[in-house]
């Protein structure tokens, strides 16, 4: 039988997102700061005021309704105007990695049918270049800094149209690469995202408050980021503290200095509040809460975060498929290694997926149950991936969301990740699918086969990328030379860390390569 959540069931608002955050300021929190980045800080009342000014310059230049916009940005209070401006026309918001190359946009553009691009230079110039490879003309592509950036836009002072949002209609297109293969357009609703702000407020109203403060370093574009850290942060009418990127001196500074409550990292943040020795420069005994995502958090490493900083460490579970978050540890005396319950409104089964049976996994009644795939039901769950029905059926299954990995649950209905179904890599939290890697590496005239997994270093516990590499007859290549090459074709995160020379790879009767078997 599938588990419910043991939280009570939470009603779910039938609004737009937009509506949600901004529909119902009061007067009080008008003035109350909501965002602080590294050169500016915005009120709520200004920030609503922003979006409005942003949304009519939108419409001014043809934004509607269902049109799909490209936000090519780093976390600021300009990303959060952009962000809720193209929300508020009804339009569409496809998000883009800061790092990525001018090949990947082009491609991110192309898939998601995007006719505007909103960048910034200061990340610098492959937003504009991908645009160009991807066919947009250049008034299609916005810059948000400089004397014609943002600021300008909003001075025209175009009114923002009324437009009637649908919940079920699309909010935003993040790219995943849900359970296998290359980025796939994750089609998330109004409901989608509001379900998830209001879960997730619901799961940790126990230690978060209206005058909580947060750090907010993870980036906005990923779906963690967007739903946990700036849409819940400001529907709770909190300040956040933003980073456009995460250096530790100044992460470390800011919780010091603003005397930062709860702070959300990814684990190799972890890593450093447990091991750098700068951290000791520093007073963290304000910080009372870690909430770490993206990926799993070993036991001895968040025990070693809470010894060292005095705090509670917390981690949860989610995936771009279901908006993102499906469960938190948010409790004192949970283990700490697991990513905790479900959030309410939200079904789980554990299905042993060894054969064609798909038998149900059930709760032991003492000890930890037999690993087994996790599925998921509830209203965050994507409505499908853009223009791909076939991975759709194969992710929705009756309903349930096929999240790719391997856990395990206790008596408590305590969930933990042991190991992953799907292929993807993630290195610091950013998602690296195996198979953009090998077709670069497949790309060498010397190499001959290639196969990539993630495996974890040793020294710091990092799921790094390691690529198994069968040389062409006669050829000769070093590790190096190999890694070059890859670096040389795809983003920072994604470079290949590790190579392995082999005589072959192993691989099923239908040519699936045998990740499992790689990595030992």
């Amino acid at each position: 039988m599938p588990i419910a959540s043991p939280r009570q069931d939470i009603q779910i608002p039938e609004v737009s997102v937009p509506e949600l955050i901004f529909g119902n300021i009061s007067e009080e929190d008008e003035g109350r700061v909501a965002i602080v980045d590294s050169g500016s800080k915005i009120t709520f009342g200004e920030l609503r005021d922003d979006v409005e000014k942003f949304a009519g310059a939108l419409a001014a230049r043809g934004v509607g309704k269902g049109d799909v916009v490209a936000l090519h940005c780093p976390n600021s209070t300009t990303f959060a105007v952009a962000f809720f401006g193209i929300l508020r026309l009804g339009a569409i918001c496809t998000t883009i990695g800061t790092m990525a190359t001018d090949e990947d946009i082009a491609k991110l553009l192309t898939a998601s049918g995007a006719r505007m691009l909103l960048t910034t230079s200061s990340i610098g110039w492959a937003g504009a270049v991908g645009a160009g490879k991807a066919g947009l003309s250049g008034d299609a592509v916005v810059g948000l800094t400089g004397v014609n950036g943002i600021a300008a836009l909003m001075a025209e002072g175009h009114e923002a149209p009324e437009v009637e949002i649908d919940p079920s209609d699309i909010a935003v297109i993040p790219f995943s690469s849900g359970t296998t293969g290359l980025p796939k357009g994750v089609m998330l609703s109004h409901r989608n995202l509001v379900a998830n702000i209001v879960q997730m407020v619901d799961a940790t109203d126990e230690v978060v408050d209206k005058t909580t403060t947060f750090a907010t370093v993870l980036p906005f574009f990923h779906i963690y980021g967007m739903t946990a850290l700036l849409n819940h942060c400001l529907y709770r009418r909190c300040t956040q503290f933003t980073f456009a990127k995460f250096e530790l001196p100044e992460f470390l500074f800011v919780l010091q200095e603003e005397k930062i409550d709860f702070a959300f990292i990814a684990p190799p943040i972890a890593v450093a509040l447990a091991k750098h020795p700068i951290v000791d420069q520093f007073d963290l005994s304000s910080l009372k809460h870690v909430l770490s995502g993206a990926a799993s958090l070993q036991r001895e490493l968040a025990g070693a975060v809470e010894k060292r900083i005095g705090c509670e460490v917390a981690q949860g579970f989610g995936m771009t498929e279901s908006s993102p978050v499906t469960h938190v540890r948010i409790s004192d005396g949970l283990p700490l290694d697991s990513v905790g319950r479900l959030v309410a409104n939200t079904s789980m089964k554990l299905v042993d997926v060894s054969d064609d049976e798909l038998r149900e996994i059930g709760v032991p009644k003492s000890g930890r149950s037999a690993a087994g795939e996790l599925w998921l039901k509830g209203p965050q769950v994507m409505v499908g991936y853009l223009n791909n029905p076939e991975a759709t059926q194969e992710t929705l299954v009756d309903g349930w969301l096929r999240t790719g990995d391997m856990a395990e649950y206790d008596a408590d209905t305590n969930v933990y990740i042991v190991d992953r179904l799907k292929e993807l890599i993630k290195y610091k939290g950013y998602q690296v699918p195996p198979a953009e890697l090998e077709s670069v590496l497949l790309s060498h005239p010397d190499i001959a086969d290639a196969a990539c997994v993630g495996v974890i270093r040793e020294h710091d516990g990092e799921e790094i990328p390691k690529a198994f590499v069968v040389l062409r007859e006669g050829a000769s290549l070093s590790a190096e030379e190999v890694m070059d090459y890859v670096e040389d074709r795809v983003a920072p995160y994604k470079k290949v860390r590790a190579v392995e020379f082999v005589g072959s790879i192993p691989k099923s009767a239908t040519g699936k390569i045998l990740r499992r078997d790689l990595r030992g």
